[in-house]
């Protein structure tokens, strides 16, 4: 297996006067696999996704960018964050610029690039979101959707290698979400990796190549479907099973269909599975089509 883009390394940390949130943890990030990290609220996925990307340094252990250990001064951290991006759930935590321009070419101005690169970027980042209209637009005249794309493209304006998000679809409407999750994929097929955080295990299952669980006995990681079938685990994380893998255990279970894998894990995937195994009778690897 190749070196991960980013890893922790038998970490810890621990707030100020706190309990220990995370301990001795080993993590990867590998290149060009979409990850879903999962967990119970204070399950240490915040302080996580913040030691991934510099904005926490553990109190043992270390952080690596291809194999590297991080430096915590101003070199080491420029490297970090031209390699990772994190961006929070709310993003009025993350937006300060008078407009959507500004805002999103503040981190490539302070990496100290010419204007022309500068300019470059910004209107990347803006085409990649879908915002070029709002360029001009104040900040605090956005709708909620539109400072989470915008914050977005803060991000992708460093091009970074990772991009790390905090529940970036919590609070969009289903279409909201479903432009979101576009335009991750473009994201995604330009070679930018994304880790996501979420409580939704559907689009988890739907979405990511991979899943890490944070549970109390550590963080597991593997390929989604497996992971979140995996009932022990998800009791341990506070999540429920995916609509899409409880559909296909039941369809097994009542002989409604033979087929392997993880089964259906959106309601169209189901119903390509249903015009190709004709419910009610049972059928092989031809009722797998569509999926």
């Amino acid at each position: 297996m190749s070196e991960p883009v980013v890893a922790l390394r038998a970490v810890s940390y621990a707030y100020e006067d706190g309990p220990t949130v995370l301990s001795g943890l080993d993590f990867d990030v590998v290149e060009g696999r979409a990850l879903a990290l999962l967990g119970r609220n204070g399950s240490g996925k915040t302080t996580l996704m913040r030691l991934l990307s510099g904005g926490l340094r553990p109190a043992a252990g270390e952080l690596t960018v291809d194999g590297v250990p991080v430096t915590y001064n101003r070199k080491g951290l420029t490297r970090l964050r031209t390699t990772v991006q994190l961006v929070v759930q709310d993003p009025d935590d993350q937006l300060f610029a008078a407009s959507v321009e500004q805002d999103v070419s503040f981190g490539p101005l302070n990496l100290g690039l010419p204007d022309t690169e500068v300019r470059a970027r910004v209107a990347e980042a803006l085409a990649a979101l879908d915002i070029v209209a709002l360029a001009d637009r104040p900040t605090h005249l956005l709708s909620y959707g539109q400072r989470k794309r915008t914050a977005i493209a803060g991000a992708v304006a460093m091009r970074p290698r990772v991009l790390i998000l905090d529940e970036p679809t919590a609070g969009l409407d289903p279409d909201g979400q479903e432009r979101l999750l576009t335009t991750l994929q473009g994201l995604r097929d330009t070679g930018t990796t994304v880790v996501m955080a979420t409580h939704d295990v559907d689009l988890a299952l739907r979405w990511a190549d991979d899943a890490a669980l944070l549970t109390p006995s550590g963080v597991r990681t593997g390929p989604v479907a497996a992971m979140l079938a995996r009932r022990d685990l998800l009791t341990q994380a506070g999540l429920h099973l995916p609509w899409g893998i409880a559909v296909g255990e039941l369809l097994r279970t009542h002989g409604l269909w033979a087929g392997a894998g993880q089964g259906p894990r959106t309601a169209e995937e189901l119903a390509a599975l249903a015009a190709g195994t004709q419910l009610g009778g049972v059928s092989g690897a031809s009722g797998r089509r569509g999926l």
